[in-house]
């Protein structure tokens, strides 16, 4: 049995290892030639520190208070050199992957199909090449190259990772580089190749109600995040609210109820903001949020839209009065090129 640790690097970047039972993080990392920072290996220096964001360990007794405090560990900070993992773990590391000689993480598959389910939005399907070579955390993107441009852009997955197909939702953006690839010369089979994954905006454990709002293409993310949830099982309330411009922009709401069948504490709502809508909600994700959601900030919220949506949501829970016990929430550019998460 071994323990998969994920590496969340400051560059965003999330690399996968295996760590055997009683192996050092920082000896495991180095068997899958990761150099991660450290000078003296012995708990003596702190140059390993890093924080386990998620996952059980053990540090032992062998580290020195100069190196890491009581109160560093009370906050989950680890000494790698000596941190022995007894779960699956996902580790924040303090310094970009340039500084650990790690190389990008390239990926090919083939597409299968190329849908353009509303106006706005196509869904692109790729038969990967090697499945079980691609970890990612559920929410993660990757950054997709546009074939013969020599050039990417960033998509989340809104596929489940283990999955032998990825699948991504794309804004179809007139004039767009991969919008125009994908609506003008892509065809079954043509091969794809995407680096990563990448992104601090991924699904922690489940300890209280969660909040999902989703703008647009923003919803990606959050159905694989869900489709996650849907295979674990669990009781904690879980409302998902997306929010689009019009009426023919919502997509994947089939896929939404299949989902809720899966996972009873599940509930979800569409809204569309076009004043002249036939849709039964109106407005923004803002204005369908009650306070029952909100459970008086015991929450966690999931955030994932464009720059106004992630501002006004913000805006909306500081006149509240309401700071969830976490927001995590990720913020994409028209221009297809760029993620910020937090």
């Amino acid at each position: 049995m071994t323990y998969r640790i994920a590496l969340n690097f400051e560059d965003g970047e999330t690399r996968f290892i295996q760590c055997n039972p009683g192996e050092k993080v920082l000896d495991a990392a180095y068997r899958h030639k990761i150099n991660l920072p450290m000078d003296c290996s012995d708990g003596v220096c702190g140059t390993c520190k890093c924080r386990c964001e998620q996952g059980d360990y053990d540090l032992g007794d062998d580290y020195i208070e100069d190196a890491l405090t009581q109160d560093e560990a009370d906050e989950r900070i680890v000494l790698t050199c000596q941190m022995t993992p007894s779960s699956d773990c996902i580790i924040a590391v303090h310094v970009p992957t340039s500084a650990c000689k790690v190389k990008p993480a390239a990926h090919e598959g083939v597409i299968t199909a190329v849908e353009a389910v509303s106006d706005s939005t196509i869904i692109l399907r790729l038969a990967l090449d090697n499945p079980d070579a691609l970890n990612f955390l559920p929410g993660q993107y990757v950054n997709l190259g546009v074939p013969g441009a020599n050039q990417h852009r960033s998509y989340s997955f809104s596929s489940k990772p283990g999955a032998s197909e990825a699948s991504f939702l794309v804004r179809n953006i007139p004039g767009g580089l991969m919008s125009s690839f994908l609506t003008g010369t892509a065809s079954v089979g043509d091969r794809m190749t995407f680096f990563g994954p990448s992104g601090s905006f991924f699904l922690r454990p489940l300890d209280r109600p969660v909040v999902m709002l989703a703008g647009g293409t923003g919803l990606a993310p959050l159905l694989s995040m869900l489709e996650v949830l849907a295979d674990q099982g669990g009781d904690q309330p879980i409302h998902l609210i997306y929010g689009v411009t019009n009426d023919g922009d919502l997509v994947e709401t089939d896929r939404l109820a299949a989902l809720q069948a899966r996972l009873p504490s599940l509930t979800w709502a569409s809204c569309v903001s076009d004043e002249a809508s036939q849709h039964p909600l109106k407005g923004y994700v803002t204005h369908h949020l009650a306070d029952e959601h909100l459970n008086a900030g015991n929450c966690d919220i999931y955030l994932c839209g464009p720059p106004p949506m992630v501002e006004a949501v913000r805006v909306f829970l500081r006149e509240k009065g309401v700071t969830p016990a976490h927001f995590h929430y990720e913020k994409f550019a028209p221009s297809e090129t760029e993620k910020v998460a937090a």
